[in-house]
């Protein structure tokens, strides 16, 4: 009798292998290299053509909350009415702190629906002190605090905008995620190899990350003056965050203090995913194969550098502002530094 076990095994879709990867930081304590990672990564000019790739772009990966704009922007032209922080909350993985949950919940009151209708499951806020003062609250876990429920919101507006009923509205079949995947593939220029259910409930298609980095850099370099309106609306996201930084994740995270500190559009997601896209259209994507985000950021920010598109003092004044030292005791004794 056949193994079924390692038939699923042949079957199964898959992000690249050991073999592909190639080494992109380490982490180094008191001069002694501890910790290697790997993945792949791809770099693409102001004009869109490929400048550099590391390891396996080409292979598919779970773009996770790297989706989230181009999820945003198909809210938008389904209907949602999003504009400045609203607009950078649909695209958010934010931290749940009162103010983000201001923006959801006025988002919500807009599509007619509660918390309760969120699709996304109850979480803590990633927030530390409001996580603490909900729980001097004697406050639990909820929808509207879980990091994608700006997402949520935008999709549920965009039903309710659209005439589309907001029930199963995470179902793949649903007219919001075939409208979704329209987009996803008009700005990829690429067929998803699988879907996925992320870990907010939604669909996630499998994606190269060549393809991911071209529907970032698409967005980027959209005019709000574009004849299309899709890219008008493309245009308008890429905007709204970098106005308004705080509300893509939260004050003193990654995402938000880049785009701070240096005008670069900036996008993580979990298992290692991240996407920039320079003020000048330049865009990097990159995947750690082991799933960690800890050196992702560092390593998009030195490709950006090596690329020409964002000075050295810039990228060192976001890089003081993540958490890249490594401690021993009281001491910092090391760093989290990328090597491509």
């Amino acid at each position: 009798m056949a193994d079924a076990g390692a038939d699923y095994a042949e079957r199964m879709p898959e992000t690249f292998s050991a073999t592909a990867a190639v080494e992109l930081a380490v982490v180094e304590r008191s001069g002694f290299v501890e910790s290697r990672h790997t993945g792949s990564a791809v770099v693409l000019a102001p004009d869109g053509t490929v400048l550099a790739t590391h390891g396996d772009p080409a292979s598919a990966v779970l773009p996770r909350s790297t989706l989230k704009p181009l999820q945003a922007l198909a809210c938008v032209t389904a209907g949602a009415a999003l504009e400045g922080e609203r607009l950078g909350l649909a695209t958010a993985s934010h931290a749940g702190t009162e103010r983000h949950v201001a923006v959801v919940r006025s988002i919500l009151e807009d599509a007619g629906c509660t918390e309760d209708d969120l699709g996304c499951p109850p979480a803590w806020p990633a927030d530390t002190a409001t996580r603490d003062e909900m729980v001097r609250d004697h406050a639990t876990r909820s929808r509207i605090r879980m990091n994608c429920s700006g997402k949520h919101a935008a999709m549920l507006l965009a039903c309710r905008s659209t005439g589309w009923d907001t029930d199963g509205y995470l179902d793949p079949a649903h007219p919001l995620q075939q409208h979704i995947r329209e987009v996803v593939e008009r700005l990829t220029g690429e067929r998803p190899v699988a879907v996925a259910v992320d870990g907010c409930g939604a669909p996630v298609p499998a994606l190269t990350l060549t393809g991911l980095a071209r529907a970032l850099h698409r967005m980027g370099t959209s005019s709000e003056r574009s004849p299309f309106a899709l890219h008008r609306s493309a245009a308008t996201l890429m905007a709204a965050v970098r106005e308004n930084p705080w509300t893509i994740d939260g004050p003193g995270r990654p995402d938000t203090v880049i785009i701070e500190r240096t005008g670069v559009f900036t996008k993580t997601g979990a298992e290692g995913l991240v996407v920039m896209v320079a003020p000048d259209g330049t865009t990097a994507a990159v995947k750690m194969l082991d799933g960690s985000s800890r050196a992702t950021a560092t390593v998009g920010l030195r490709l950006l550098e090596r690329a020409g598109a964002l000075a050295t003092s810039e990228a060192d004044a976001a890089r003081r502002d993540l958490s890249l030292a490594v401690h021993g005791g009281d001491a910092i004794v090391g760093v989290i530094r990328p090597t491509v």
